[in-house]
């Protein structure tokens, strides 16, 4: 018995087909060739003609679609969105206009991000029955499953359907809503009361403003503040066939709607291998902070195998090389800090980590490089946003993604709900024992 797999060329210089060869039978599997060259070998109907299904677990080598919203390059640290570098869209788009790109699949013209933003203005308010909501929940709720619960409650105060109408009301809606249950779950779980939304601020300050402001006092927003806000939106808009994004496509598959869809996503999220990781990396910056402060001699015990500590927010289960995201990121902390007045020396300890690991072999040699998490964290601290809010904050910024690739799914001509195989490993056929027989 013998398997391999060999890809063969012809003539031209890509590959169309690969031939697997098992228990000597050859099965031709067709090849698909992504416009950045990316290649996949189509296994989806291996199993009926072989009975053979493939096992990766984690679908870290698995394509589950094919998809025309966002490109990775791990090895090379690139980030695309509808082919326009992550890098240019931070300095130059905002984050509505962003996601108007990632839904509509392009830039908007003028008129186009009027529209689309004032819709999404005027849409902000929660249903007043939504105090009755908010009032049912622990009044010490974490700000994320309430998240999840409230949009998943959307679904009741608007019945959805699926005509093409009420899918993009529904798409204005959560775009609209997000911040304000996200600003109201906050200000559930320190038992304040809520602030209304206000139509004369843009999306970030609206945001900024409901979390922030109390009754009857006034409160200015800072521009500079908005405007890094609006930016870790940006960049935290798609990110592909992550963990949260996968499960939408999986929950949706099955026709689900939107809001669920959704709900199941930022559930998704609040995982501490996936959302919470910024929510770590300050955690293990304020130790180092409160014990010896030296970045030298944590990474000496991160190094050490028989040590627990551990360097968090370095290394991705894509980029292999420095994150993209946080090239910029780490550009834009010295100025928000220096805006806030509070104090640099979580930054401090943050870059040295990061020149010492960049020039140690033991991280370079194992792709140990800063990611988006390493950096975000200390601009949420430094802007005020509380620690249990990080999650909520990188959902936030994720929603146009998730609900790209939603609607993405639900048009694409091989749409199937999602059903993956696996490998048995239980016990075999067995006789049912009477309770009295059992010893």
């Amino acid at each position: 018995m013998s398997e391999k797999t060999t890809a063969e060329k012809p003539a031209t210089a890509q590959a169309t087909k690969a031939t697997l060869q098992y228990d000597g039978k050859s099965y031709d599997l067709p090849v698909h060739v992504g416009t950045e060259g990316e290649r996949a070998i189509d296994i989806s109907k291996l199993r009926t003609s072989s009975g053979l299904i493939t096992l990766d677990n984690g679908y870290g080598n698995t394509g589950a679609c094919q998809s025309s919203i966002t490109f990775i390059d791990g090895e090379r640290g690139i980030l695309r969105y509808r082919g326009y570098p992550i890098e240019e869209l931070a300095e130059r788009s905002t984050f509505l206009e962003v996601a108007y790109l990632l839904i509509q699949g392009e830039l908007p013209s003028k008129t186009q991000l009027e529209s689309f933003t004032q819709e999404t203005t005027i849409h902000t308010m929660l249903h007043e029955d939504f105090s009755r909501f908010f009032g049912s929940l622990p009044k010490d709720a974490h700000p994320m499953p309430s998240c999840a619960a409230a949009v998943g409650a959307l679904a009741t105060f608007y019945q959805a359907n699926e005509s093409d109408e009420e899918v993009r009301r529904s798409v204005i809606r959560l775009l609209a809503k997000l911040p304000t249950i996200a600003a109201r779950s906050y200000k559930h779980s320190l038992g304040q009361p809520q602030i209304y939304p206000s139509n004369n601020l843009d999306y970030c300050s609206n945001f900024l403003r409901m979390m922030f402001a109390v009754p009857c006092e006034p409160y200015h927003v800072d521009p500079l503040v908005a405007r890094a806000l609006d930016v870790l939106m940006i960049l935290h808009a798609d990110h592909e066939q992550n963990c949260s994004t996968s499960t939408v496509r999986m929950v949706g598959s099955s026709r689900a709607n939107l809001y669920a869809s959704i709900s199941a996503g930022i559930s998704a999220l609040w995982g501490s291998l996936h959302g919470g990781a910024n929510q770590e990396v300050i955690e293990m910056l304020e130790q180092i902070a409160a014990s010896e402060g030296s970045a030298e001699k944590f990474l000496t015990r991160a190094k050490d195998k028989n040590d627990t500590t551990r360097l968090m927010g370095f290394g991705h289960r894509v980029y292999k090389s420095y994150d993209p995201r946080a090239a910029i990121l780490k550009k834009l902390c010295p100025g928000i800090l220096a805006r806030m007045g509070g104090s640099s020396q979580l930054l401090d300890i943050a870059m040295k980590l990061e020149e010492i690991a960049l020039r140690d072999e033991y991280f370079v040699s194992r792709g140990l490089y800063p990611n988006v998490d390493f950096y975000s964290g200390v601009i949420y601290k430094a802007i005020g946003i509380p620690v249990n809010m990080f999650t909520v904050m990188f959902a936030l910024g994720r929603l146009p993604g998730w609900i790209a690739h939603w609607l993405e799914m639900r048009k694409d001509p091989q749409f199937r709900i999602g059903r993956p195989r696996q490998i048995y490993q239980g016990a075999t056929k067995r006789t049912y024992v009477a309770m009295d027989q059992r010893s």
